[in-house]
Formats: structure tokens, C-alpha cells, sequence
């Protein structure tokens, strides 16, 4: 139980839980690691499928994950059962990322498996600095 739970003497009151169902970005956690090749970006999107998400880069090489989270509730469904508790997180979401000025944007590629997005960026390889030699002039 968390301290303010325990201060509003409220068990089920949750601030966490409920920051994330306000602001369904909270619910869309991303990890971004480099590797000598790439940059991954790894977004954990359960229940959604790839035609749910857009990922985008623009000019400015800013990567961008978005899409949307429905309630996938029918009308029959709400005609014929009683809900008595929601926590999953429903709406839009979206996720930005600056690239790195070594990222190839123009050979980004996607996968999405059991609600795991992994977007891979190559880099470019960067230039070898080489060790330049300067004179000293005087006597």
C-alpha cells in the first residue's frame, strides 16, 4: 500500500495506476539501447496489432511511435454484461525519440510480435579520426 493510499485511508486507491489510465503514454514504456550496429527501440504494446501502430521518422530525425488503443467493446457487450472495473488503459498514444545524427533513417525496419514493437535503426559507420601531425615554426 502506497503512503498516500494509506493517508486517504483508501486501500484501493492507487496514484500510479491512476496517472497511467489519464495518460495513456505512461502505458506505452519504451527502452532504446545502441548496439555497435543500430539503435533499437523496444515498445511493449499489448493487445494491439501492427495495423494499430505508425511509426514514422521526420526531417528533423525524430522517431515517432503512435497509434491507438480501443475499447474493442461492442454493443452487445455493453447492452448484455455489467463492467465493474476498468484499469486498461484506452486512447491515443504517442511516443518521440531525437535520433542521433549517425542514425540511417532511410533503411529503418519494424517488427511487431506478441505485442512487441522492436524498430531497428542502423548507424553509419563514423569516420576513423586520423592523427595529424602540425610543425612547430620558430627558432
Amino acid at each position: 500500500m502506497s503512503l498516500i493510499s494509506q493517508l486517504l485511508g483508501d486501500e484501493t486507491y492507487d496514484p500510479f495506476l491512476s496517472m497511467i489510465n489519464k495518460c495513456p503514454i505512461l502505458s506505452t514504456p519504451t527502452d532504446w539501447k545502441e548496439t555497435k550496429d543500430s539503435h533499437v527501440f523496444i515498445s511493449d504494446l499489448p493487445g494491439l496489432k501492427k495495423e494499430d501502430v505508425k511509426i514514422e521518422i521526420d526531417e528533423g530525425k525524430v522517431l515517432q511511435i503512435s497509434g491507438e488503443r480501443t475499447n474493442n467493446v461492442d454493443e452487445d457487450d455493453e447492452k448484455n454484461n455489467k463492467w465493474h472495473h476498468v484499469e486498461r488503459c484506452r486512447g491515443k498514444f504517442r511516443r518521440r525519440f531525437k535520433l542521433p545524427q549517425n542514425a540511417k533513417v532511410d533503411q529503418v525496419k519494424a517488427n511487431m510480435e506478441n505485442g512487441v514493437l522492436v524498430v531497428t535503426i542502423p548507424k553509419e559507420e563514423g569516420k576513423k579520426s586520423e592523427t595529424k601531425v602540425i610543425q612547430i615554426e620558430g627558432n
